[in-house]
């Protein structure tokens, strides 16, 4: 039998020795890997709801637009429809949806109040992949064409004006020349937002009305483009970013949202810090543990010398037990995680603090979001700490002289 088997050996029946000791410690590794896990994946969800949130209240993976809309977002900045080329762009595999759009600041009547909106004209069919609307519409119906003279509000927006689907309100913005222009639409749908301050903000309609009320023939003020994944669009934005040129601004939603983009770059920095702040809780028990085990064999580490086995022999022997702890604790821990973060995948109801959610950008709904990454952070920090901290008692045990071991009552 080869030393290293001899240590595996001789390692897991120390372990068990004492096996109350050791199952209290287990349990301690077993519900701090729980903790890393969970919290990491419930940090996580709460970050990617208020990314995808924010994602689909309308800005995408990729904006394009005049270089002068982001200063001054008017019918003045506007640009052509897309050309032959970056269509061919926007139609590649990696791109799941795009939808170009006319956006103005307008005035919103109705016969008792009325309200300053963002007014928004949309190509529906293509919009459903892209944003929220279609899937938040809680009353009435949706736009059926870019020609259809309807018009969607959101649910607070609705209740400011006092009005309801079946009713006209009057809807006043500038055209190009700066000349007030107005018109009568009827309330065909109400929509509800994730975040609910999104519903006084934004009100649809299709995107030729608009362009006809305003007179810009077939411009835009932004095109929108949603790819697969919102952490990987580095690819997508040089392509979008080459197919246009100079003539065009095109921003990735990190640059276009910087508060949510921060966000993300902190959450791998939380993670890493919740990971060693627990673990760091739990190494006192390890090295109690360990040291406790190693003084109640001082006379049997004597003998082992006195017998030739060497110092470095018995310094992997006491290391390979706390790898062994952790490493159960760690297959435990991360089992029990992964059950409770599926039983909640429906999401988290957490609408009795939601005014506070919103004031983040996240919806009442946290959903865990459990990641590779999160799990390979947190075995590699528990077993490198892990490591660290059986360092002392081993380098303790292996430096027994086995006389003065032995002789030890």
């Amino acid at each position: 039998m080869g030393t290293a088997s001899i240590v595996l050996n001789l390692a897991w029946r120390n372990l068990w020795r004492n096996y109350r000791r050791t199952a209290i410690m287990l349990v301690a590794v077993v519900v701090g890997v729980w903790a890393m896990i969970f919290m990491s994946a419930m940090m996580r969800g709460m970050v990617d709801g208020m990314l995808v949130g924010s994602i689909r209240s309308l800005p995408g993976h990729v904006q394009i637009h005049n270089p002068n809309f982001r200063d001054d977002p008017t019918v003045n900045n506007l640009f052509p429809s897309p050309n032959e080329n970056l269509i061919a762009v926007l139609e590649q595999e990696d791109v799941v949806a795009w939808s170009s759009r006319v956006r103005v600041p307008a005035v919103v009547m109705s016969e008792r109040n009325f309200r300053g909106v963002t007014l928004i004209g949309i190509d529906p069919v293509a919009e459903v992949s892209v944003s929220f609307v279609a899937d938040d519409m809680t009353e009435g119906r949706f736009l059926l064409g870019t020609e259809d003279t309807g018009l969607i509000l959101g649910r607070r927006l609705a209740e400011r004006l006092e009005t309801e689907v079946g009713k006209r309100v009057v809807v006043l913005t500038q055209d190009p020349s700066n000349e007030i222009v107005d018109r009568g639409f009827r309330v065909i749908g109400v929509y509800e937002a994730q975040v609910a301050s999104t519903e006084e903000i934004y009100a649809f309609v299709g995107r030729s009305t608009l362009q006809t009320l305003l007179g810009i023939g077939g411009q835009v003020s932004e095109i929108a483009v949603l790819g697969a994944d919102y952490r990987d669009t580095e690819a997508l934005y040089h392509r979008i970013n080459a197919a246009v040129g100079n003539r065009l601004e095109v921003l990735p939603w990190y640059e276009l949202n910087r508060y949510l983009s921060s966000m993300l770059g902190m959450m791998d920095g939380f993670v890493l810090i919740w990971i060693v702040v627990i673990f760091l809780a739990l190494s006192f028990g390890l090295v109690n543990t360990l040291m406790m085990s190693v003084f109640e064999r001082v006379r049997e580490i004597g003998l082992m010398m006195a017998l030739g086995m060497k110092p470095g022999v018995i310094l992997g022997q006491i290391i390979t037990e706390s790898l062994m702890l952790l490493g159960m604790g760690l297959l435990i821990g991360d089992v029990f995680a992964w059950v409770t973060i599926q039983r909640l995948r429906e999401g988290i109801d957490l609408s009795a603090v939601s005014e506070g959610l919103e004031m983040m950008g996240a919806g009442s709904v946290l959903t865990p979001s459990l990641q590779a990454s999160d799990v390979v952070l947190a075995t590699i920090v528990v077993l490198v700490l892990g490591f660290l901290a059986s360092l002392f008692p081993a380098m303790r045990a292996s430096r027994y002289h086995p006389v003065d071991a032995m002789t030890k009552v």
